[in-house]
């Protein structure tokens, strides 16, 4: 638009001035400087169409630019995810833009791995805990206060941030090159000899992390809402408010 503008200016300015140029000149002088007005005049028009077909043109090179993502059409496909498995082109905030993507999956897989875990911890201790002072059956959404009375809760951070400090190493181990991210050589039943089953279960431990990591949500809320465990929600509902 600015090239429009300047190139409507000249042309003005060229008209303009068309007068002045010509009025002091003898006849022959005049038909000289007319004819060579009339080019600038004419540049300036073809460069005034160029640009604006220019212009015209670029919306749709702008809406060609880059592929776009299969699970959010609407957005550019993310392009630092290709060659991870379990990778679905979704990254509507483009944070692997901007965070390397080995130290990303450690995190995504340390997140589905602690809520593959909790799902089913949510569920047990609906049907089983040791009872006593410090284990009694109450509702996980209930147990938070309690045990911060206790004591309970303080040991768990404790023990998370062991295990964090622990993990360090082990995340400076993958941004360096050296480890593969969510590696801690765990495979008792020496699932991962097969390089083609290992690709498999890499894959199958995304899939139902994050399904987890969704699901967990999901059951706190429900408790929150409802002031009922999982199981107890799908053998005894009742609407909310009652």
């Amino acid at each position: 638009s600015v090239r429009i503008y300047r190139t409507e200016a000249v042309q003005e300015h060229i008209l303009a001035n068309k007068k002045r140029f010509l009025g002091d000149r003898e006849p022959s002088e005049r038909h000289e400087m007319a004819a060579f007005i009339g080019s600038g005049i004419g540049a300036a028009g073809r460069s005034l169409t160029a640009s604006k077909r220019t212009c015209s043109a670029q919306p749709s090179a702008i809406r060609m630019e880059g592929a776009m993502s299969k699970s959010v059409p609407f957005l550019l496909k993310p392009k630092n995810l290709d060659g991870w498995a379990g990778n679905a082109e979704f990254d509507p905030l483009m944070i692997s833009d901007y965070v390397d993507m080995r130290f990303l999956r450690e995190a995504e897989l340390k997140h589905g791995r602690v809520c593959m875990l909790a799902s089913v911890g949510l569920l047990v201790q609906e049907v089983f805990t040791f009872g006593g002072k410090y284990f009694p059956k109450m509702l996980p959404t209930d147990a938070h206060d309690y045990y911060l009375q206790t004591g309970g809760m303080s040991q768990i951070l404790l023990f998370i941030a062991m295990f964090e400090s622990i993990s360090y190493f082990a995340i400076k181990e993958t941004l360096e090159g050296k480890r593969e991210p969510g590696d801690f050589g765990f495979d008792p039943l020496g699932l991962g000899k097969d390089p083609a089953a290992l690709e498999k279960f890499k894959l199958n431990e995304l899939k139902n992390g994050r399904l987890a990591m969704i699901g967990v949500g999901g059951m706190i809320h429900g408790m929150f809402v409802s002031h009922q465990g999982t199981l107890e929600q799908l053998t005894h509902f009742k609407p909310l408010g009652q």
